[in-house]
């Protein structure tokens, strides 16, 4: 889909700005659509990055944490606004899953498809090539 030199440094945060990052991805990008409750909810679309990949430049406080079903995913939400920037996925517990609407720049390029999460454990393994360097 992409050639590693297009590898950019894309800026994001929350709703109010209490909560900032960095990611580095590719400026053409697969993300996924889940149809789960959490995601769907909060309108989450994943862009799964390797954990190296991904900086936070604000303070953990600024974060509040809600872990569910299994308790692994650990998903944050900013303590302020509520936005949902980002979250640790069970999917991939070696990457960073972020929410491709909460970057201040998107990639020019977002290929958009469905995920299916209401089936996670049939589908969860299909993205675990996605958090590899």
């Amino acid at each position: 889909m992409t050639d590693k030199a297009e590898l950019t440094t894309f800026s994001g945060s929350c709703h109010c700005g209490a909560v900032k990052f960095e990611v580095d991805s590719f400026t053409e990008v697969e993300v996924e659509d889940c149809n789960c409750s959490v995601c769907s909810k909060f309108g989450f679309l994943h862009l799964i990055v390797p954990a190296s990949r991904f900086r936070l430049l604000t303070e953990l406080a600024n974060l509040t944490e809600y872990r569910f079903n299994t308790g692994v995913a650990r998903h944050l939400f900013c303590a302020t606004c509520g936005a949902k920037p980002f979250y640790y996925p069970r999917s991939n517990p070696d990457g960073v899953d972020i929410n491709v609407r909460c970057l201040d720049i998107k990639p020019p390029v977002i290929n958009i498809v469905p995920f299916d999460g209401q089936n996670w454990e049939a589908n969860a393994a299909s993205l675990a090539h996605k958090s590899k360097e």
